[in-house]
């Protein structure tokens, strides 16, 4: 006798019983798709690696996608909805308050998990408890110390009022943190508009193949498909891109695929498992063909990489300034050297994903979590064949990004299956899709020759560098522009022969990420400056000292730097005590020192505005160019429209939609805070100016149109408006090298949110401490990604995290608004310079090759 399984399972969820179908992979997918609880988010299903979806299972902590169903009938299910008001308010309160959240998405999961650990430990719970029972969790933003200080704040049952901050300078909590906190404040996935489809896109199979045929037949007549779109249904231009339009958002027949990432097709169902089962069943016939993986041997060959690109040279930058042969021939000291960086994932926790509808006026709308909302419309416009106005692109903040989420990732092929339909359709990514679709941080090689005189001041710097930048261009021109630019470092060199090569292969597309290039050409340079500090006798702090740039000394291309450059001294300076201490106690001792611009610079002319409305309910609008994912920059509008109007801080709503023409390009490089102040700043000008009246919308701008592009030829260019500065400390255990604390001076020109600044150097120094030792996102020899999971990609978790203290340095920036700098962007760029250094002193053996814990540890 056979029995049949049940076709529903039956469970209580949040105190009602529920029956759900019995055919949903997890209980992830239950509580989500069908009865559409989402505070547990998706951040890898189902590979149960990020801790986001956690809730509790008869009261204990569980991983919801790796959670089957049959292990849940007759369980009580809770999630944060179900939890008591009074336990919502005082967990969102303590996070929102020490600042122990940014982007948001991994932060209902933590909660979750936390009030499993105040249930079993109470007042006993510790950070170090915390930090080992967190394991589950990821957190790419904070670097975890703030959600120790909630936790420990929660077990003293010491809560703190949230409050707004007053204005700029001012601590307090992030726009909408407790709604994040919670996961009250939805992202894309969680959108769920009547009429609902579902879309998922069918990949290549092969890096570099010619694509022969493509039958989608089995795929149409699949359960609950709507329809499947390729190339042939697009009826505008078929590749987009942010500086050439070079990447096909399909391969057709008759094309070559250039990475793994690209895609062929895109299936739209009923059902999101519908989608992505009938995706499998799109046949494709390949030639396939031998692709290029290695850079250097891309470059030296006649034949193309890329379909439909001549060359596989995307870009060389150069510029060179005095005598190096001679300079390097008479130098006391010399250093040769070629160090390798690796390529880096970006791991937001928010996979990619795209809601597209029609709207009532007759245009598309577009819910976008991209960087760049209007290069978002502008770019979907174009693939569509209709105006850009028939576009309308709302941010969604989005669940962190760092880069990643710069180039489209699955907009394009959503708005052409929503437009074609006349439906709404979402498209959620897979966390291995994620992977392999978006860029990553570019792979460089960095030949090096520097010389020095005899006191160890510096005297002849010549780099040679080659990154790959993967088939299709990105920003990478960019990125390898920013890395010769930085090639020195924050230091002073009279002689100095740069060029940086970027090229074209079949590997996966590298673009953004934050740091754009300064914090591979850094690791190389701050290695330079270690070794010939051995040489000449001193320390690397004091070398350091010796050459750091100072208003008035030529930098690097021949920029002349102004006052806002006594930031580099002052970090050095601020960490000096710590480092003879540290000294002193018998520890292994590194110290870094970086800077990197805010903003585009290179001759780019940069405008961005904002618009401030006043409602007649009280509420003040404010409207900038910028996306929101974690970093603050809804906060920042909130606080100069607080500073310049005197308003309450309650009374400020952020809005980021494409109905207004705000648009500035990228959310990147630091400019959110510099050019989003300014812009609001000047809007809140004009208001005041005018009156403030009501219902009407005033603009301001801010614009940068004073720099110099590397190829201009100025003797004395200004590369960059604006930069800031940094100075690590890494102190190891002299025997082991296990890192016991990092000393972060930061010089951001003014912190305009104390707190959320102190947040963003905790999380950049958790990457960088990852970027130094343990990540890495490899290729195998058919240009294939091996690191294809949460887990693999060596993300430090909670308990592997030193002790973080932040020094927050004011060097205020002539000319921006309040002297602000920025802070995303130089976060990691010294660290691991800094790791090396250390290490060296434990085992005396110099790194050259990252990430260093799988390359060059130190033997146990």
């Amino acid at each position: 006798m056979t029995t049949t399984a049940s076709a529903t399972v039956s469970f209580a969820l949040n105190g009602a019983v529920v029956e759900v179908a019995a055919d949903h992979p997890h209980l992830l997918s239950a509580l989500r798709e069908e009865l559409n609880v989402t505070s547990p988010k998706d951040g890898c299903s189902p590979m149960g690696q990020c801790g986001c979806c956690t809730v509790l299972v008869d009261g204990k902590a569980r991983v919801a996608c790796v959670t089957a169903l049959d292990k849940v009938e007759g369980k009580e299910i809770t999630t944060l909805e179900g939890f008591d008001d009074a336990e919502r308010d005082r967990l969102a309160r303590a996070f929102a308050a020490y600042g122990a959240l940014q982007c948001g998405f991994c932060t209902p999961g933590i909660l979750v998990r936390t009030k499993a650990l105040l249930d079993d430990k109470g007042p006993d719970l510790d950070r170090k408890t915390a930090a080992g029972r967190l394991g589950a969790h990821l957190c790419r933003c904070t670097g975890y110390s703030k959600i120790f200080d909630a936790i420990e704040a929660l077990a003293r049952g010491e809560i703190p009022a949230v409050e707004l901050p007053a204005g700029i300078g001012k601590s307090g909590a992030k726009y909408e943190a407790t709604e994040l906190a919670l996961g009250d404040r939805g992202y894309i996935d969680d959108l769920r508009p009547e009429g609902l489809l579902h879309a998922a896109l069918r990949f290549t199979d092969h890096a570099r193949a010619e694509v022969v045929s493509l039958d989608t037949s089995a795929a149409a007549a699949a359960v609950g498909v709507e329809a499947v779109f390729t190339a042939d249904d697009v009826p505008g231009e078929l590749r987009i891109g942010l500086i050439d339009k070079d990447w096909p958002v399909f391969i057709p027949v008759g094309g070559r695929t250039s990475y793994y990432g690209d895609v062929i097709a895109i299936v739209v169902a009923d059902t999101r498992e519908h989608a992505r089962a009938a995706a499998e069943l799109v046949d494709v016939r390949y030639n396939v063909l031998k692709p290029f993986t290695d850079p250097a041997v891309a470059v030296a060959s006649n034949e193309n990489a890329v379909w439909g690109l001549e060359g596989n040279v995307l870009s060389v930058s150069k510029y060179d300034r005095g005598d190096f042969d001679a300079a390097y021939a008479v130098s006391a000291h010399t250093v040769h050297e070629t160090f390798i960086t690796q390529r880096v994932e970006h791991a937001f926790l928010e996979p990619e994903s795209t809601l597209v509808m029609p709207g009532g006026d007759g245009r598309l709308r577009v819910y976008s979590g991209g960087q760049g909302v209007w290069d978002d419309r502008d770019q979907i416009a174009s693939v569509l064949g209709i105006p850009s106005d028939e576009v309308v692109v709302e941010l969604v903040s989005n669940g962190g990004a760092f880069g990643g989420k710069e180039d489209l990732s699955n907009q394009a092929q959503t708005a052409l299956a929503s437009l074609l339909l006349v439906r709404p359709v979402k498209c959620t990514l897979s966390r291995e899709e994620s992977l392999r679709l978006h860029s990553k941080r570019h792979p460089i090689n960095i030949e090096i020759w520097a010389g020095c005189d005899e006191d160890g001041r510096l005297t002849a710097l010549k780099a040679r560098m080659l990154g790959d930048s993967g088939p299709y261009a990105s920003v990478g021109m960019k990125v390898l522009e920013r890395a010769a630019g930085h090639a020195s470092g924050p230091y002073v060199v009279p002689n100095i022969d740069v060029e940086s090569v970027a090229a074209r292969t079949n590997n996966p597309t590298c673009g953004a990420f934050r740091g754009f290039g300064a914090n591979q050409a850094q690791f190389a340079m701050e290695g330079v400056i270690d070794r010939l500090a051995e040489k000449t006798g001193i320390s690397g702090w004091e070398m350091r000292s010796r050459n750091v740039v100072e208003p008035g000394a030529v930098w690097g291309p021949g920029q002349i730097m102004d006052e806002g450059s006594a930031g580099g001294r002052q970090c050095l300076d601020a960490v000096k005590a710590h480092y003879d201490a540290a000294l002193a106690a018998g520890k292994a001792v590194g110290v870094g020192l970086g800077m990197k611009n805010s903003g585009l610079g290179n001759g780019y002319t940069e405008v961005a505005r904002a618009v401030v409305r006043f409602d007649d309910d009280g509420t003040v609008e404010v409207r900038h160019c910028w996306t929101e994912m974690g970093q603050g920059v809804h906060t920042v509008a909130l606080q100069v429209a607080v500073e310049e109007l005197g308003v309450d801080p309650a009374s400020v709503r952020v809005t980021v939609d494409t109905t207004r023409e705000l648009g500035a390009g990228q959310t990147t490089g630091s400019r959110g805070t510099l050019m989003g102040a300014g812009a609001v700043a000047d809007a809140c000008r004009v208001a005041d100016e005018a009156g403030r009246e009501v219902g009407v919308d005033y603009e301001g701008r801010y614009v940068v149109d004073w720099t110099n592009a590397l190829e201009d030829g100025a003797e004395n260019p200004i590369i960059h408006s604006t930069f800031g500065y940094a100075a690590q400390l890494v102190i190891a255990d002299a025997q082991s090298g296990a890192i016991e604390k990092v000393v972060a001076a930061h010089d951001v020109g003014k912190a305009i949110n104390p707190i959320l600044c102190e947040g963003q150097i905790e999380g950049s120094v958790h990457m960088g401490l990852g970027y130094a030792l343990s990540e890495e996102f490899p290729t195998d020899e058919e240009a294939r990604p091996t690191n294809m999971t949460i887990r693999s990609l060596g993300i430090l978790r909670p308990k592997d995290v030193p002790e973080i203290e932040v020094i927050l340095v004011e060097a205020p920036q002539p000319g921006s608004p309040y002297g602000v700098k920025g802070v995303g962007e130089i976060g990691l760029v010294p660290t691991a310079g800094a790791v090396a250094a250390a290490l060296h002193q434990v085992d005396g053996r110099w790194r050259t090759r990252l990430p260093m814990g799988i390359h060059d540890p130190v033997a146990s």
